[in-house]
Parts: structure tokens; C-alpha cells; sequence
């Protein structure tokens, strides 16, 4: 099943965030827009703090990278069917299954990685278990080897992304032009992105460390690019910010952070500082509205203040927690509020805004 996009009433290009948007010292193409080694990579796994829109940013990607006749897969790693219902679909069954058409004829398909699944593959990968394999599947011991080893877990899930992204046809070229992964929150990406480090540690030869090996070596090369999906509010900037410290403590490529549900302010920058200041006059304010042709009273003035009060503070907050963000050298994007929400016409409109400020593969890399 593929879904086609729906009419929505969302804006359809990011919103002008002001002249003074994410001011920083230093020159803003350093932190702003699709850098080179993201168009180069080929594995780009997206994480963020619950709530932020990971899953939705997943999927915009994923549409935006499809774009001009690409094949590129979404995956899902956490077992929460996200992508079916980002897609309006029925839940996904563990196989690549075309979802979406991207722009100019390219195709987005997705897979739910399933862990036990993922293991009994892995066993007849490596071992030639196939009967053997589902024979342990039905003693439970698929089920007992990833509780007594809770890293197995991500190393399943990590390596079935690495083939994904290695995998070629029988004319030699790459499958997938790109893989996209909906990776676990910020808080566990890191343990989750290096597993296989610590696996292949443990194992010191055979299948389980080659493979460990080829895992660790494609997430920390330039194949790879870790995007970090974030809102203007205090704690997900802080976690945001932890979690480039901490990639990059551990030699993870960070590839930019994508500032979701950003406020499209209203009014222009000199009436934010006026609103933000408290400075709106409610005398001045009424005689503009009455010079509009609009009969209200003082108290529908007031109430109109204090709405743009609020607005303004918001706004102000938001560049200032941007500032914060653009600190940290990474590539910056952003992708409005969408009001009615996230429908699947509205999933079209955040891949566009994301092609719009630079987002694709470079053709050198096919």
C-alpha cells in the first residue's frame, strides 16, 4: 500500500524567523542549512527527546532524500508502529514495503524491525540454524537471549540497518540510495549507536565480532550522519545539546539539528521587542484598530495586548534558545508549527520545506 499526499492547510514554507534568528558570533553558514557530508551520507539516523516530532521529521526526510527518482528506506527500530501511523497505514509487517511516493517519481519504503525476527535471521546469516533457529523461537529462547543480553538488542537492530544500507543488486548498485532510521530518544542514543563497540570488545573473533566490526565501522564513518530533532523549549535544547557532546565524545557523526515546531511570529521584529518589553500602548493600539473599520471596546484592546505579549515572550524565548543551539556549530534547520497538525498532506509540506533549505543526496555518492 502507498499513500498519496492529502490537502493541507499547513503553510508550506518555513517561517521567517527574523533578522535576529539564532544569532551567534561567526559566519551563520556555519550553522545554517544541509552540509555537504549529510548529502554524502548514506545512513542518516534520526533522534530526539520524546514529544519532539522524531518520527515525523523521519518521514520528512525520508521524502525530502526520495526526491528526483531515489529509493530510499525508513526504519523503525522501537516496535511502535510510528511510521504506520505517520503514513496512515496499517501496521508494517517485518519486509520492505513501499509506503510513499517522493516528488518527481522517487519511492519511500519502510520495514518494522522485529527483534526476534531480526535474530533468527541472523542465525541462519551466520550459523545455517533455519530450522534450528525457529525451534529455539518456539522454546523461548529467542526471547531469553535478548533479556539476558539487553545488547544484543541494538546490536540486532544495528547491523539490520548496515545491511539495508551495503545491500546490492545483482548490477552491483546500492539498493537504497539512502537508509533513514527513526532511532531511539537522545537519552539512549549513544549506548544505542555504540553497542557494537562493546560487542565486538567481547567477541574477539568470528561472525559475532566481523559483524560487530562492520557495524561500528559504518556508524562512525562518513557514511553515517546523526540528526537531532529538537522544539524551543528549555529541556529538549539542554538534552539536545548533551547529546552532540556526548556523540561526539564518542566519534559519532552529528549531522544537524532539526528545529521542529518553530513559531512563525506575527508581528514584526520591532513590535516583538515592543511586546516582549511591555511597551504596546493601549491607546495607540485602539486607534489602529478603529482605523481598521473594527468597533471594540477597551477591554477587547487589552485582551489583544496581552495576546501579543505572550506571543512576543514566546518568539523571544525561542531565539534565545536557538542562540544556544547555534553555539554548538551544528547545521541547523527549521520546520514550523503545523496548526491542524501532522496529516499525511502536511508530512508532503514538512519534506518540501526541508528540500527547500537544501536537503538531498549528492549524485556522487550513488
Amino acid at each position: 500500500m502507498t499513500s498519496t499526499p492529502k490537502q493541507s492547510s499547513s503553510p508550506t514554507h518555513p517561517p521567517d524567523r527574523g533578522p535576529d534568528r539564532g544569532a551567534v558570533d561567526g559566519p551563520s553558514e556555519l550553522t545554517d542549512g544541509w552540509p555537504a557530508a549529510c548529502a554524502g551520507a548514506r545512513l542518516h539516523v534520526v533522534t530526539g527527546k520524546g514529544g519532539t516530532g522524531k518520527t515525523t521529521v523521519a518521514g520528512a526526510l525520508a521524502l525530502s532524500l526520495a526526491s528526483n527518482g531515489r529509493r530510499v528506506l525508513l526504519i523503525e527500530v522501537e516496535e511502535r508502529q510510528g511510521i504506520a501511523r505517520l503514513f496512515d497505514l496499517p501496521p508494517l509487517p517485518y519486509s520492505e514495503t513501499r509506503i510513499a511516493v517522493a516528488p518527481d517519481g522517487g519511492e519511500v519504503r519502510a520495514l518494522a524491525v522485529d527483534v526476534e525476527a531480526a535474530l533468527l535471521e541472523y542465525f541462519q546469516l551466520f550459523y545455517n540454524l533455519g530450522v534450528a533457529g525457529r525451534a529455539l523461537k518456539r522454546m523461548g529462547a529467542v526471547e531469553f537471549a535478548t533479556t539476558l543480553a539487553p545488547g544484543l538488542r541494538d546490536v540486532l537492530l544495528t547491523g539490520k540497518a548496515k545491511e539495508t544500507v551495503t545491500r546490492s543488486g545483482a548490477d552491483s548498485r546500492r539498493i537504497y540510495d539512502a537508509v533513514v532510521m527513526d532511532a531511539p530518544p537522545t537519552g539512549r542514543i549513544v549506548t544505542f549507536l555504540n553497542v557494537t563497540v562493546a560487542m565486538s570488545d567481547l567477541a574477539h573473533r568470528g561472525p559475532i565480532r566481523n559483524q560487530a566490526d562492520g557495524v561500528a565501522a559504518l556508524l562512525h564513518s562518513p557514511s553515517t550522519a546523526v540528526h537531532l530533532v529538537t522544539q524551543l523549549e528549555e529541556m529538549p535544547v539542554t538534552e539536545t545539546l548533551e547529546a552532540i557532546a556526548d556523540l561526539r565524545s564518542a566519534g559519532l557523526p552529528v549531522g544537524s539539528v532539526v528545529v521542529n515546531a518553530v513559531t512563525d511570529p506575527l508581528l514584526p521584529a520591532n513590535d516583538i521587542d515592543a511586546a516582549a518589553g511591555g511597551e504596546l500602548n493601549l491607546a495607540v493600539l485602539a486607534t489602529a484598530v478603529a482605523g481598521a473599520g473594527l468597533q471594540v471596546d477597551d477591554g477587547a484592546v487589552g485582551s489583544l495586548i496581552r495576546l501579543a505579549v505572550e506571543h512576543a515572550e514566546r518568539v523571544t524565548k525561542e531565539y534565545e534558545l536557538e542562540a544556544q543551539l547555534a553555539h554548538a556549530g551544528v547545521p541547523m534547520l527549521n520546520l514550523p508549527r503545523l496548526v491542524d497538525g501532522v496529516d499525511l498532506g502536511g508530512l508532503y509540506d514538512l519534506s518540501g520545506m526541508l528540500t527547500d533549505q537544501g536537503v538531498g543526496l549528492d549524485r556522487e555518492s550513488e
